[in-house]
């Protein structure tokens, strides 16, 4: 089965745009790790929180991409089943799944916004050593998700029309 052509215009560079923040934060992680284990191998000393800043950073990378990643259709698809369906009965039941993805990740998107809410009004910070306040990072998460969301009812609307 081909892909079609990816979606173009603002859901796009939304998409983009995450995808390309959250490879920017990737590629910090990776050289602060890095960093770290050189100290730690030449002095005995690792960068000071590197454990906070990897978990935030990864986490926060990995929702980067996860937009862009719905919106080239780049997840894991089932079809063993599906395989010898009409064209047509493939675009509904994608665009179905895609219509649950979409609601799923706005679901999680609108309760990360309560909890980046509920973070700040707490003063909630990270366990290590740094003690980061946490609520911004829940704040960029829950803008992954709903980003991830609009992409994938995109899809559905698209595949509910036949453009799939």
């Amino acid at each position: 089965m081909s892909t079609p052509e990816p979606p173009r215009g603002p859901i796009a560079h939304l998409a983009t745009l995450f995808a390309l923040g959250g490879g920017c934060l990737l590629l910090a992680v990776a050289v602060l790790t890095t960093v770290s284990v050189l100290l730690r191998w030449l002095t005995s000393q690792p960068v000071t929180g590197d454990v906070e800043l990897v978990q935030i950073g990864g986490g926060l990378a990995v929702l980067g991409f996860l937009a862009y990643g719905t919106l080239m259709r780049a997840n894991i698809f089932v079809d063993s089943f599906t395989t010898r369906l009409p064209r047509r009965l493939n675009q509904a039941l994608d665009g179905f799944w895609n219509l649950v993805w979409g609601v799923a990740a706005l679901v999680l998107a609108e309760r990360m916004t309560v909890g980046a809410q509920e973070a700040l009004f707490n003063r909630t910070t990270t366990f290590g050593l740094l003690g980061i306040p946490i609520w911004w990072a829940v704040a960029a998460g829950a803008l992954g998700f709903a980003a991830t969301g609009i992409a994938a009812l995109h899809w559905s609307w698209r595949l509910a029309r036949g453009r799939g």
